[in-house]
Parts: C-alpha cells; structure tokens; sequence
C-alpha cells in the first residue's frame, strides 16, 4: 500500500519526471496526471495529504505553472479486491504487491 508517509509522494514525482521526459522528446503534451494513492482502508491517507501542498509546490516550481494538473486521491481498499473499473488506468505501479498474492492471476 501507499502508507502514510512522503515516499509515496517521490514514486509519483519521479513517474512524473518520466513521463515529462517522453513528451518532451517526442514533442507531444503532457497528459493531465491523476494518481490513485491505494492501501488498506485502515491507512492514514489524511497524514499522506498533509504532504500534498508541498507536493504541488513542487510540481509547480520544477515544471511551471503550465504544467498539466495532478490530482491526487486516496482509494482505500485491499488490493485482493478490485480497486478500479475496467480500462481506468494507464500505468501502474505497485512495489511490493507480489510477495503477497498467493497465486498470480493468469
């Protein structure tokens, strides 16, 4: 899961820095970016956002006001349940999911 602190924010700003990379390249503009923050609904999502302002200060200062928006949301649920609709999600990461699956979807 996500948990609660700013390492998860550093994932996304370096998918970002990626992302940014390729479209300046292949001269094409950069999508709107809309991360889905998962884990547990346990989770303490509220001391994750608590780092959001400085976050979208940095996407600001390091990519410019025109850079497209970022919208960031907490989805608490187990990932053994489904978490989104069908053909939602562009790019997934998941660090550690694996170790935990019993058998790998086919």
């Amino acid at each position: 899961g996500c948990s609660s602190g700013p390492n998860t924010l550093s994932v996304v700003s370096e998918a970002i820095n990626v992302i940014d990379e390729a479209c300046r390249r292949l001269q094409c503009e950069v999508p709107e970016f809309g991360v889905f923050l998962n884990d547990l609904p346990g989770n303490d999502f509220n001391t994750l956002f608590k780092f959001l302002p400085s976050f979208y200060k940095w996407v600001e200062e390091e990519k410019g006001s025109n850079f497209g928006p970022c919208f960031v949301s907490g989805t608490p649920r187990s990932f053994h349940e489904r978490v989104f609709p069908c053909n939602f999600l562009h790019f997934v990461f998941s660090g550690y999911a694996l170790h935990w699956l019993s058998q790998v979807d086919s």
